[in-house]
């Protein structure tokens, strides 16, 4: 029975680290391959898709992973360097997302179209203003003796959950992007699929890992 478990323990683990390799190679393909579509900086509306899957897609999802067990790229690295690591993927997954909203929105003031008008745009926005609001959270736990409120452990807990939440998000927001009549005319057939698959894929690994992390650590100490 003991063997029974320590083999389901270990296919269990060797799936995560093959779903997080997936997930690094996903969103730097996905990246890579937006720039090629997007062409960034040929015309206003260009830096748009390209800026917020930079921040959405690449610098949020790999901030995430870099506490992954199974698939941090800097798993010999110091807890306290990949919190810094963490936070300056955040702040720039942030400033990519603002950025990306600001270019949006003067786009629509030039073409004098009604701004918010659809569900991406609306939880894209959504998106940009929790990321805000979830990383004021976190520099509450990069300086906890400000913030004593709550107890660190309540902190930590709150800021992934809501983390997670946020990400969810903004895998939504890329979602609804696709949709979009920009993007369904720039990319078609198979590889349309492809793109849909990344943030379908990424989101499930950060789900898992988050959930390990926290939840199910949470059910075991109840």
């Amino acid at each position: 029975m003991a063997q029974s478990s320590d083999t389901d323990t270990r296919v269990h683990h060797t799936l995560r680290v093959i779903s997080g390799a997936a997930a690094h190679l996903a969103v730097f393909t996905f990246t890579i391959y937006m720039i090629c579509v997007s062409t960034p900086g040929a015309t206003l509306f260009s830096w748009h898709p390209f800026l917020m899957t930079l921040g959405f897609s690449f610098f949020m999802t790999e901030a995430i992973l870099v506490f992954s067990p199974d698939s941090s790229l800097l798993r010999s690295f110091s807890r306290k360097s990949r919190v810094r690591v963490h936070w300056v993927l955040q702040l720039l997954s942030v400033i990519c997302a603002l950025l990306g909203l600001g270019v949006i929105y003067a786009n629509k003031v030039f073409q004098e179209k009604p701004h918010f008008s659809t569900w991406h745009g609306l939880v894209g926005l959504l998106t940009v203003l929790w990321a805000l609001v979830q990383n004021f959270g976190g520099v509450t736990l990069l300086y906890p003796k400000l913030f004593q409120r709550w107890t660190l452990a309540t902190r930590k807990l709150y800021h992934a959950t809501f983390g997670l939440l946020g990400y969810l998000l903004a895998c939504t927001s890329l979602l609804l992007g696709m949709c979009s009549l920009w993007f369904t005319a720039s990319v078609t057939g198979f590889s349309w699929y492809l793109c849909v698959l990344c943030p379908i894929l990424t989101g499930l690994v950060i789900m898992n890992q988050v959930s390990n992390a926290y939840l199910y650590r949470k059910r075991s100490q109840s």
